[in-house]
């Protein structure tokens, strides 16, 4: 099996004298400019990509933040923040002088009020387990879930403003805190403490209770950065295609232009996902005091940022594979080597087919005159499914890798049987 070399290392030169001095280092130098240009955009279009897909779009970002409501990080901070609502409603003391008062009404002697007022602190006690128990009951269950989903997709519209300045939602944000409102699962707590037997619960008020889910002072700084990347959107991405195309047609040796820039742009991804990595620890490591749970804070952060992390990880690889493929179908003695050994495999294998009886005929002959298009059509048809791919990753490169080399091998069978075919053809002529 062979690569067909499509892409020539040098630019067809114009006439003999192959054009001025000049021209060809304005072109040169207009190709490297494009070919920078290139490596620093990747990064920055993957961004773009993932501004328009989670931070400003609320049905992917419902999706991404729902299996959260299951995590256990988030399920102790949100059982932490109910119990809490919940218990500030539930005065023991209170309960206890009101439950002796009304005994001394009835003719008892005041020894049992006194008693009963003691048990205060233990009826605080037993209010706060059953109100944890309840509240844990009711986060692992599928109502939370129900209740996390609805009140992210009401947040939505708040992170948005927190964004751009526009729109509101359920979603508080103050001075670069995001909060997450739970008063609909108190209330629903509540309720569940009512049914339980706890008829203190039923003075639980309606409450506002907040849930930090992110916070940073330079929140506000940013809304600027993300209404530029709202403004150019999914347009970048072709722009950078299409530049770095241009940088590479220009250039002198082609080939080498190419594995430079998928090389420089795999390069580029992988010191974004480096500097996301630390940005990660920074934050972690200077939580502000509002963020009670750190374990949360983190599963918040490592959720909004997976699609992120994926197509950093799956630009990279795809990087490699394209200066790989362009690499092995040069002119080097290595790459002539590859491809030789694979052309020696399939004349062999199409020789021990001929043996046998197996004949191509005809579509042999066809795929070994057109075998070079025909490489070049796989590999455009390719290259648009992973352009039409929704949030292509690692698994979508290997994918598209193997299906090229199928199909490569499949072609370089034929073009061989189509060669078996027609020597025999010429043997057998008088």
């Amino acid at each position: 099996m062979s690569v067909p070399s499509d892409l020539p290392d040098e630019v067809p030169a114009p006439g003999r004298s192959g054009g001025s001095r000049a021209g060809r280092i304005v072109l040169s130098s207009v190709s490297a400019v494009l070919i920078t240009l290139t490596c620093v955009l990747v990064p920055v279009s993957l961004l773009t990509v993932w501004v328009h897909d989670i931070v400003l779009d609320t049905g992917r970002y419902v999706s991404t933040v729902a299996p959260l409501a299951s995590d256990p990080a988030i399920e102790a901070a949100a059982v932490h923040r109910i119990t809490e609502a919940a218990d500030v409603r539930v005065d023991g003391a209170r309960v206890t002088a009101d439950l002796a008062t009304w005994l001394e009404a009835q003719g008892l002697p005041p020894r049992v009020g006194t008693a009963v007022k003691a048990l205060g602190p233990q009826l605080d006690s037993a209010a706060d387990a059953a109100v944890s128990k309840v509240a844990t009951r009711f986060v692992e269950s599928d109502r939370f879930e129900t209740v996390w989903t609805t009140a992210n997709r009401a947040a939505h519209g708040a992170v948005v403003h927190a964004l751009t300045g526009e729109g509101r939602g359920a979603v508080g944000v103050e001075g670069g805190t995001v909060t997450l409102d739970v008063g609909a699962a108190v209330e629903k707590v509540k309720q569940d403490l009512v049914e339980a037997g706890l008829s203190p619960a039923e003075k639980i008020p309606d409450v506002d209770k907040q849930m930090v889910l992110f916070q940073s002072e330079k929140l506000g700084k940013i809304r600027g950065a993300v209404h530029l990347l709202d403004v150019v959107g999914n347009w970048l991405p072709v722009l950078t295609v299409v530049l770095g195309a241009v940088g590479v047609l220009l250039a002198r040796r082609r080939r080498r232009a190419l594995v430079t820039t998928v090389l420089c742009a795999a390069g580029a991804c992988l010191l974004v996902a480096i500097a996301l990595a630390v940005a990660r620890r920074y934050y972690l490591d200077h939580l502000p005091e509002q963020v009670q749970s750190p374990a949360a804070a983190s599963a918040v952060f490592d959720t909004l940022v997976r699609f992120l992390r994926a197509g950093l990880r799956t630009a990279i690889v795809l990087g490699i594979v394209v200066a790989l493929g362009a690499y092995l179908s040069g002119a080097g003695r290595l790459p002539r080597g590859v491809r030789g050994r694979a052309e020696r495999a399939a004349d062999s294998a199409a020789g021990w087919g001929a043996a046998h009886g197996v004949r191509t005929g005809r579509a042999g002959t066809w795929v070994q005159d057109r075998r070079r298009p025909l490489t070049i059509g796989v590999l455009l048809v390719l290259a648009l499914v992973f352009a039409l791919w929704n949030h292509p990753t690692v698994l979508t490169v290997l994918l598209l890798v193997l299906v090229l080399l199928a199909v490569l091998a499949v072609l370089s069978l034929l073009a061989a049987a189509g060669r078996h075919g027609d020597r025999a053809d010429r043997a057998g002529r008088p």
